[in-house]
């Protein structure tokens, strides 16, 4: 298994790249690749043709090892597929750090897949949800809550834009609804929220767009579908410096107004207050979290 985290107990998880399990060489690039997590899938990725290959192929590299603190994760197929034992039973064998479930659309239909993955031997393993359907939107506050071993949403944008009939829109206006419920329900729950993908790769400045978008909508990071989104997807996602510095003032404030008895404190004319603290905490311990993933990529 992969580091389960840093010394400061954060994961990032800015950039979630996904990589086609039946392509070898694609598995190996992805072990040099600065992505907070990979996606190894066997799902929409991989032809109904290729999952036995796939499966094959996929535990061949990640037995191999070589990753540099990359989350892993594999997606498998929907449980109403053919290919959903095969691929829990292998997942379960692997030295990965969640497994991605496909397809779900209630808390029991979660509570179900987790059954089925206990089966398989994957007891030991926590899960990730993909929401990619309108009923999957409306239910993601109980599929979130359903056990301590969900550990973070990912929205699928292309498959929720379909199923919802919206046209594509750079704004993304007829989703904005949707991906405020999915961050409620992933902060109600305690878990990390990622946005779907931006799947035009050519268009870079629409990517950055979105990016930001996500990042002011909540989320903590989003899907990546080339290498060439990672660069700008992990600095959208990243504290920047100036902000580091405001985040350590605001912590310095408070615990010396603290340390003289006062739960509240002072800084340029604003009263902060303790949730204003306990924020500025959890950007410095993920900036730090951020530090020792750009450490494992020599400082890259």
């Amino acid at each position: 298994m992969s580091a389960a985290g840093t010394a400061t107990g954060m994961r990032p998880r800015r950039t979630m790249l996904y990589v086609s399990a039946d392509i070898e060489r694609h598995l190996e690039k992805s072990l040099t690749l600065a992505a907070d997590c990979l996606i190894f899938d066997l799902h929409e990725a991989v032809a109904a043709t290729a999952k036995a290959w796939a499966r094959d192929t996929l535990a061949k590299v990640l037995r191999q090892g070589g990753f540099r603190g990359q989350e892993l994760v594999v997606r498998v197929n929907a449980p109403e597929t053919p290919w959903f034992v095969d691929d829990l039973r292998v997942a379960a064998g692997l030295p990965i750090d969640a497994v991605v479930l496909t397809g779900l659309e209630s808390r029991d239909g979660v509570l179900a897949a987790l059954a089925a993955l206990d089966a398989a031997g994957g007891g030991h393993l926590p899960i990730m949800l993909m929401i990619e359907s309108p009923r999957a939107v409306l239910e993601s506050p109980a599929m979130a809550a359903a056990s301590d071993r969900v550990c973070a949403l990912i929205v699928s944008n292309a498959n929720l834009m379909v199923s919802m009939r919206l046209p594509e829109t750079a704004e993304r206006m007829g989703l904005l609804a949707s991906l405020s419920m999915v961050v409620l329900a992933a902060r109600a729950a305690g878990i990390s929220c990622v946005d779907g993908a931006h799947l035009d790769v050519t268009d870079a400045r629409g990517c950055e767009y979105a990016c930001r978008q996500s990042r002011d909508f909540g989320f903590d990071g989003k899907a990546v579908i080339h290498p060439v989104q990672l660069a700008y997807t992990n600095d959208a996602f990243t504290p920047k410096p100036k902000d580091v510095d405001k985040k350590r003032a605001v912590v310095a404030a408070m615990e010396r107004a603290r340390s003289e008895g006062r739960p509240y404190a002072l800084m340029d004319g604003k009263l902060l207050q303790p949730s204003v603290y306990e924020a500025a905490k959890r950007c410095l311990a993920m900036a730090e979290a951020i530090e020792q993933r750009a450490q494992q990529f020599g400082g890259s």
